[in-house]
C-alpha cells in the first residue's frame, strides 16, 4: 500500500443518493479519467465531485511530490450530512415537510506506482 492522499468536501447541497451515483462512476479510475468522465455528465453533483478529486490530486502533487497522472481513485464515498427541514402548508391546514438533504465527499486517491509494490 502507497501513499494516501485524502480531500473531503463538506456541506456540499444534494442528496447522497444521487452523490452516490456519480461516485460509482469514478471508483477505480485514474485521476484523469475520471476528471474527464464528470467534466461530460450531466448530473449535478459531477461539479462538486470533480472538484474534490481535482484537489486531492493538487493535494498529492503539493504535499507529497507525486505525479497526477499516476494517481487513481482507491476510495471515495458520498456520505449524509445534516438536512435541512422546512415546510410547505398545504391545502386544509395540511403541512408539508420539504427536507433539504446535504452531503459529505470524501475521496482518497493512491499512487499505481507505490501500489504495484
Amino acid at each position: 500500500m502507497g501513499i494516501q492522499v485524502r480531500a473531503v468536501a463538506k456541506y456540499i447541497h444534494g442528496s447522497p443518493e444521487k452523490a452516490r451515483r456519480v461516485v460509482d462512476m469514478v471508483r477505480g479510475k485514474n485521476v484523469p479519467e475520471a476528471l474527464s468522465l464528470l467534466k461530460f455528465s450531466t448530473r449535478a453533483a459531477a461539479g462538486p465531485v470533480a472538484k474534490v478529486i481535482a484537489s486531492a490530486a493538487a493535494n498529492a502533487e503539493q504535499n507529497f511530490g507525486l505525479a497526477r497522472d499516476d494517481l487513481f481513485v482507491a476510495r471515495i464515498s458520498a456520505d449524509e450530512a445534516p438536512t435541512l427541514k422546512r415546510a410547505q402548508f398545504g391545502a386544509r391546514g395540511r403541512f408539508k415537510p420539504i427536507l433539504k438533504r446535504s452531503s459529505h465527499i470524501t475521496v482518497v486517491l493512491e499512487s499505481r506506482t507505490e501500489a504495484l509494490q
